[in-house]
């Protein structure tokens, strides 16, 4: 154990959410969280270990991680209920985002990677990479003075069918495609999420602007806010069916849409100021209603004219306001602020695991001290995490960073540890175990 003295209320979702998982992994889970925040330099699972005082117990932390990975619904549904709950009491409406996000690899016996397309080629310019994909649910949640965050909660590893049989066969899931993992993430989060009873949205990439996600998200009463392709196959609205003609009542109209011709007519355009980013931006757009199979019906089109070029959106709410849809749309670039967050700040991808379970498990993990981090940080105000004093070139009024608020939930998390130790009676060789701790943390 690390010390001998309660760990502080925040610290508590350690022990909580870890209790989701068998009795003789749990406490060793809850440790691994705190070594996870603790850790420096690369952030692998052996750094975890030592951050937390597991060393002598190294084969058993492994086990807990993959135990994670297993059990990480139930996990990732008391990391809902006691952490982020109470930052949306009082919404009026939900946002979910969705997307997936690679984390490389290296060598040839880790289960499930394989060749994927990088979304983020980077100085190299490699338009593939090899590893690991994950399809990621995040809650987008807006702060008063930070802005909308999105906190990640649940994952999919998702493995191409030629990858399949490097796992394991015990261990190895069946074929599914992205699509089918966001809708199973949205399903695991439907019931948890309907006990606020407000409306849920959902905010995802273009890629899944189909009907294997569209109409499934439909029927689960959410409604859908994505990006549209620019030949998209859209059709006009139905018109009313002639008297005394037999059959069903048209679901889509005759007349097909084309996007280019629309946004190209310079008649028709509007105007409006909205904040995007933060920031008071006027929006030159054409918005309508259209019908589109994959949708199964009505979808409000929203085309915006950008300086780069134009660019079509869509909301399977009819009624949505342009203002709503838009902002939706730029609150989703959050997540992969998150995404790059995860994997530079709290070392998602560092963690060389090889089997099946405890790649799902050391993702989770990252994902999960990042979110519990943002929760912690939520009501605290920006001198208490951050002190620019010795930073005379950086922007007072610069928000806190998720490093930030990393170092200064590690700064009292050892704090904790010290003022435990530093009590009457205390020995000699107790201030020399902590102060070899600290060295050990630092260096």
């Amino acid at each position: 154990m690390i010390s001998s003295h309660p760990l502080t209320v925040p610290c508590q979702w350690f022990s909580r959410i870890a209790s989701a998982i068998d009795r003789r992994s749990a406490p060793r889970l809850a440790l691994l969280f705190l070594g996870a925040i603790l850790a420096r330099g690369r952030r692998t699972v052996t750094t975890w270990i030592r951050a937390a005082k597991l060393s002598d117990h190294f084969q058993s932390c492994y086990i807990a991680v993959a135990a994670a990975g297993k059990n990480a619904d139930l996990i990732a549904r008391r990391l809902l209920i006691d952490a982020i709950f109470p930052l949306v009491k009082g919404a009026e409406r939900l946002t979910l985002a969705l997307d997936d996000t690679p984390t490389k690899r290296y060598g040839p016996h880790v289960q499930a990677a394989g060749t994927h397309h990088n979304p983020t080629p980077g100085p190299a310019g490699s338009h593939y990479v090899y590893g690991h994909v994950f399809v990621v649910l995040a809650l987008l949640v807006t702060h008063e003075t930070w802005g909308t965050l999105a906190l990640p909660l649940l994952a999919r590893l998702y493995v191409r069918k030629k990858d399949l049989p490097s796992v394991a066969l015990k261990h190895r899931p069946a074929f599914r495609t992205k699509l089918e993992l966001a809708v199973e993430l949205l399903r695991w989060a439907k019931p948890w999420l309907r006990l606020l009873d407000v409306p849920i949205w959902v905010v995802a990439d273009g890629a899944y602007a189909k009907q294997g996600f569209l109409k499934p998200a439909m029927a689960m009463g959410m409604t859908v806010v994505s990006r549209l392709r620019k030949d998209v196959a859209l059709r006009s609205l139905p018109g009313p069916r002639p008297a005394g003609k037999r059959g069903r009542t048209p679901i889509y109209g005759r007349d097909k849409i084309d996007l280019t011709k629309r946004a190209g007519q310079k008649r028709g355009w509007s105007s409006e100021t909205i904040k995007l980013y933060g920031v008071a931006t006027t929006k030159k757009y054409k918005t309508f209603l259209a019908t589109w199979r994959p949708a199964g019906g009505v979808i409000r089109v929203v085309l915006l004219d950008e300086s780069k070029g134009w660019r079509a959106y869509f909301c399977t709410d009819t009624s949505a306001s342009v203002a709503e849809i838009l902002k939706t749309v730029a609150d989703r670039f959050s997540l992969e602020i998150t995404f790059r967050e995860c994997k530079q700040i709290v070392g998602a991808g560092q963690q060389q695991v090889r089997f099946f379970w405890a790649n799902v498990g050391a993702f989770h993990i990252c994902l999960w001290t990042f979110t519990m981090t943002e929760a912690w940080a939520w009501s605290r105000k920006a001198d208490e995490l951050v002190d620019r004093s010795t930073s005379p070139w950086d922007k007072t009024l610069r928000r806190p960073s998720h490093a930030d608020k990393r170092r200064a939930w590690r700064r009292e998390l050892l704090g904790d540890e010290i003022r435990a130790v530093i009590r009457q009676g205390t020995t000699e060789a107790e201030i020399q175990v902590i102060a070899q701790r600290l060295l050990s943390l630092a260096a």
